[in-house]
């Protein structure tokens, strides 16, 4: 199945749904009708049961995004109509309750914005030539999501460094301090791995990814014994399900367990 509007491209194969971030004139800044195509991509992710997780990326091979459209900002700032808070972002993929993996595939620029919805994939893979940088203040703009989550990410003296400064970093510094899990050479084996990931998450008992998505994301900010309670009902739901007994039976009988997603 393809959907596709004229920002954002959805496909889906395979149980994977491909989200492709379609402005590559822009670089794939991130304007009102292109956040709007995100976030239907992201609700049809959610809620289509044969998708098990996601991949995000960019079209043209120049960015992943650069974020923030300053010119529909500047445009916008004219007729005065200010954004308030995180309203010019896409909103937390969490809150609307994506518990379906998502993998960012980097390729080029993935800054500002762009990296903010790289932060809210759950695995990041980039080629070589990727740049990752929050330069907002150098606007006098404040981050949204990243502002507040990139220091639980990286360390805080890396993500201070970023912020601060504005600059750019490059892939391979992104991947030494834990920003991305994997640097490829070029485009081709960036969607090559980004395969192989999803295969390997695919093997997993897809109720089980989400709720290891759920449980993270849910208690990552509380102390462990309140976390390990947050986590109670929703291993014992995924106890009662019928994948939880076709895994050991599978791993006994020696051959791939067959997940019925219930």
């Amino acid at each position: 199945m393809v959907i596709s509007t004229s920002t954002v491209l959805y496909e889906k194969r395979n149980g994977v749904a491909y989200i492709t971030l379609n402005r590559p004139d822009s670089l794939n800044a991130l304007n009102r009708e292109l956040r709007g195509g995100l976030n239907e991509a992201l609700i049809d992710l959610r809620d289509d049961a044969e998708i098990i997780l996601g991949v995000l990326t960019g079209a043209g091979g120049k960015a992943f995004s650069a974020g923030m459209d300053l010119k529909e900002r500047a445009s916008l700032d004219a007729e005065g109509e200010r954004p308030t808070g995180n309203a010019r972002g896409p909103g937390s993929f969490v809150d609307k309750g994506v518990y379906k993996p998502l993998i960012a595939a980097i390729d080029g620029f993935c800054v500002a914005g762009g990296l903010e919805l790289s932060l809210e994939c759950d695995i990041r893979i980039a080629t070589e030539q990727s740049e990752f940088g929050l330069p907002e203040p150098r606007w006098s703009i404040l981050a949204g999501y990243g502002l507040h989550n990139l220091n639980r990410m990286i360390p805080l003296g890396e993500s201070l460094y970023m912020q601060l400064t504005g600059r750019r970093i490059t892939s391979e510094r992104a991947y030494q301090i834990g920003l991305i899990q994997e640097v490829v050479k070029d485009r081709s084996a960036l969607f090559d791995t980004v395969d192989r990931v999803a295969g390997e998450i695919k093997m997993c008992a897809p109720l089980a990814v989400q709720a290891i998505k759920q449980i993270v994301y849910q208690g990552r900010n509380l102390p462990v014994e309140y976390s390990q309670k947050l986590a109670g009902p929703i291993s014992q739901r995924i106890t009662s399900t019928e994948d939880s007994i076709e895994g050991p039976k599978a791993f006994s009988e020696k051959r791939p367990p067959q997940w019925k997603m219930r």
